[in-house]
């Protein structure tokens, strides 16, 4: 057993008053807290839950703990009790009354029997070493105000993540079973399409994560306990936001399955005709090749290309998902198909261009030829015989088939050549006869 520390020099009868009426208030404080712990909606549920893990542990010690609060409290009643009914004896207490006062007041005067603690948490083992234990008010106080806050933390936090996860899982399930009922009316369903399979997995992982929640909320809190940091702490949401991601990722995947199903006819008969668009181009560059081959001579030209046979056989299969309602398969085909159709329109623009740039080659040398023959005519010099021998050799060369691009291209470029040179005398001489009349 403890012996009882001195106390120091007896209390004053201001200084009794003031520590009994600190102490009153003390008591109201831990009363009412106490009630409030009792009444706390989080520890009701906490009684009749089936609990698991770290909350079916840390619940029972906090049970154990609301249990020794109470035989403290009645233990501080008691002691509290007695030291008002000594003051309130006379209004003038005597000194060995202020000394007995001062005992009570500050002495580790209040004997509590230890009990067994197998249930309490750590750092309070030591109880069991001894038989009882001799307290001052002020330290027994100051232990229920530490059980008081652990115990607290636990009705709290479980109340805490209660109140705020299973109602959102709840909601994010019927979310679920919209999209899920939605999702079969398009063929996305589990072992068909990737998202019925997602959607599989969420359902799973929902209705683990609900009872996970409801058997150990505590495991669902993230940060500092209540009572270290009022407001610091908050239920750990991670899991149920990575479900209502995954959720929202597969309800973007049914909505564009919905959309195929409005427009799919309007989006096929688009690809088909962008098909036919790029079909008639490459037929065109085919006869164009053909044009090229016989009327231009040591011409390179680049062969072209079959009609796209796979993309016709993928039109086709497009098709049949359409008439057999399978949207989720036909989903993700009319996307490449409306892609590669309109890269092998590309595809034919640009091969009826290479073909075809030989012949761009003739009428644009055939051009600069007519345009010389012009400027010849405004300047009076087409009767000059070497300009008319040089245009003709060039034209033969243009209008002949098939056609040397090359020498054409010479012979054009010696008759500009020699128009060039013609203007030039022709310039000198107005010059020289403009001298002669001044003169």
């Amino acid at each position: 057993m403890a012996v009882a520390e001195p106390t120091g020099p007896a209390l004053t009868r201001e200084e009794a008053d003031r520590a009994l009426a600190r102490l009153g208030a003390e008591h109201e404080a831990v009363e009412s807290s106490l009630l409030a712990l009792q009444d706390h909606a989080g520890r009701r549920l906490l009684e009749g839950a089936d609990l698991t893990g770290e909350t079916r542990s840390r619940w029972a010690a906090a049970e154990a703990l609301i249990g020794q609060l109470w035989a403290y409290f009645d233990a501080y009643t008691a002691a509290l009790t007695t030291a008002r009914e000594l003051r309130s004896r006379r209004r003038w207490p005597t000194q060995g009354e202020l000394s007995e006062l001062t005992e009570l007041l500050r002495g580790s005067g209040i004997t509590l029997a230890a009990h067994g603690t197998s249930a309490l948490p750590a750092g309070t083992a030591g109880l069991t070493a001894r038989l009882s234990e001799r307290l001052s008010l002020q330290e027994l106080l100051d232990r229920m105000n530490g059980w008081y806050a652990q115990a607290l933390d636990v009705v709290v936090i479980a109340d805490s993540v209660w109140s705020a996860l299973p109602a959102r899982i709840d909601l994010l399930a019927a979310e679920l079973r919209r999209t899920r009922s939605l999702a079969h009316s398009v063929g996305v369903r589990p072992g068909e399409h990737p998202s019925g399979d997602d959607l599989e997995q969420i359902t799973r992982e929902l209705t683990a994560l609900r009872a996970e929640v409801i058997g150990d909320p505590l495991a669902f809190w993230a940060g500092a306990s209540p009572s270290s940091a009022p407001g610091g702490g908050r239920p750990d949401t991670t899991r149920y936001d990575r479900a209502a991601r995954a959720l929202e990722d597969v309800r973007r995947e049914v909505e564009a399955v919905l959309d195929v199903r409005q427009d799919a006819e309007q989006r096929l008969m688009r690809v088909r005709d962008i098909l036919s668009r790029a079909d008639r181009t490459l037929n065109e560059a085919r006869q164009a090749r053909a044009e090229v081959l016989s009327k231009i001579a040591a011409s390179v030209v680049p062969a072209v290309s079959g009609p796209p046979t796979a993309l016709y056989e993928q039109l086709s299969a497009a098709a049949d998902h359409r008439r057999h309602a399978r949207w989720h398969r036909l989903s993700p085909l009319l996307e490449g198909l409306e892609q590669r159709a309109e890269e092998e329109l590309l595809r034919a623009r640009e091969s009826l261009t290479a073909v075809t740039a030989p012949l761009a080659v003739r009428a644009e040398l055939r051009g600069r030829l007519d345009a010389y023959k012009a400027k010849t005519a405004r300047h009076g010099l087409a009767e000059d015989s070497l300009l008319v021998e040089r245009y003709d050799a060039a034209r033969r060369m243009l209008w002949s088939a098939p056609c040397d691009l090359v020498a054409a291209e010479g012979a054009v470029l010696r008759y500009q050549q020699a128009l060039a040179e013609a203007l030039a005398a022709t310039g000198a001489g107005e010059r020289a006869t403009g001298r002669r009349g001044e003169s």
